[in-house]
């Protein structure tokens, strides 16, 4: 296995990956831990591979972190024996973890939130395997969606959260069939999720049926073209929150400064209203008709008021956006009262 590994690391040159991910591994501290989601599948073996391979010294700093949805039964536990015994060959820390479904199924959204869940109490920095074609699905399905360019540019090289936690995914710039040919060459044989075969789940969907379709329409690699267009997305997108960084729209009191929006596109006021709609939680998440009533009524300027959540407003006086939560009548009686 260790055999396998140096074989990736020279048909996979580090020269390959995320230069994004490359710049950021520059420097970094010896001791820090470096989790690697790890189903076993052709993406995340590939990967764990190349990372040994490349940063040798960090070997007993990487933890592969395998989560079972408790979704496959008898096949899913074979996947986190044959994990773990690779990791065991490989002398990387292994780390597993097995999810009790909701009853009935659970939704992709749901299992998606329990695997990373489980990354974030092992690790603050997650390495993952999405690769090329990753990119293009995920954009089909956002674009089915009306996503814009922040939701268009995932998923990133680098993504930071809040609190210093990190994933990385060096593979973007690489198709599926590239990974699965490598580890061919290699003599390695990886672990096959039979539900990627069904057509269940939305994501599978677009793998087998829209995406083949739209590359032969297209009569051109388009995977290749969308991994380009997201990153010129993400160039776009880091270079608006950056402008509006710059404006400080949003107070500290909470309120949004509608003067320094003034005469802005539109892509601005749209971004400082989602930041200012994050500032208030009790506000909810407006309807995309109600968000698209309030963004006009605020360009358009003068007082508007607008119910947002179950007992708030968005209060504009034509200078300042602000939530306000009315008193309950008692409390105005007994103010009367006074």
């Amino acid at each position: 296995m260790r055999e396998a590994a140096a074989r990736i690391g020279a048909l996979l040159p580090r020269e390959r990956l995320e230069p994004a991910v490359l710049a950021w591994t520059r420097g970094r501290r010896g001791d820090e831990t470096w989790g690697v989601g790890f189903s076993g599948g052709a993406d995340s073996l590939a990967l764990l591979l190349a990372l040994r391979a490349h940063w040798p010294g960090r070997r007993r700093q990487l933890l592969a972190l395998h989560f079972n949805h408790g979704l496959r039964g008898a096949a899913a536990r074979a996947d986190a024996d044959a994990c773990r015994r690779w990791c065991r060959a490989l002398g990387i820390r292994f780390r597993g973890g097995r999810w009790r479904a909701p009853a009935g199924g659970a939704s992709e959204a749901e299992a998606r939130e329990a695997r990373l869940a489980f990354f974030a109490r092992h690790a603050r920095i997650v390495w993952l395997g999405q690769q090329a074609d990753d990119v293009a699905e995920g954009m089909l399905m956002r674009l089915a969606r009306g996503s814009g360019t922040a939701g268009l540019a995932a998923p990133r090289p680098v993504q930071p959260f809040h609190g210093g936690r990190l994933f990385l995914r060096p593979l973007l710039g690489i198709r599926a069939a590239e990974l699965r040919r490598l580890l061919t060459d290699a003599g390695l044989q990886w672990r096959e999720d039979a539900s990627n075969a069904t057509d269940q789940y939305s994501r599978n969907r677009m793998r087998h049926h829209v995406l083949p379709a739209w590359e032969q329409a297209a009569g051109r690699d388009a995977v290749a073209g969308t991994t380009l267009a997201r990153e010129l997305l993400d160039e776009d997108d880091v270079a608006l929150t950056r402008w509006l960084n710059e404006l400080r729209p949003l107070r500290r009191d909470g309120r949004l400064d509608l003067a320094r929006l003034a005469g802005r596109p539109t892509a601005l006021w749209r971004r400082a209203l989602h930041r200012w709609l994050a500032r208030h939680p009790a506000a909810g998440e407006p309807s995309r008709q109600a968000f698209a009533v309030l963004l006009a009524a605020l360009q358009r300027g003068g007082p508007c008021r607008q119910s947002l959540g179950r007992a708030g407003f968005a209060l504009s006086d034509g200078k300042y956006l602000r939530y306000a939560i009315p008193e309950p009548e008692r409390v105005k009686k007994r103010r009367r009262a006074r």
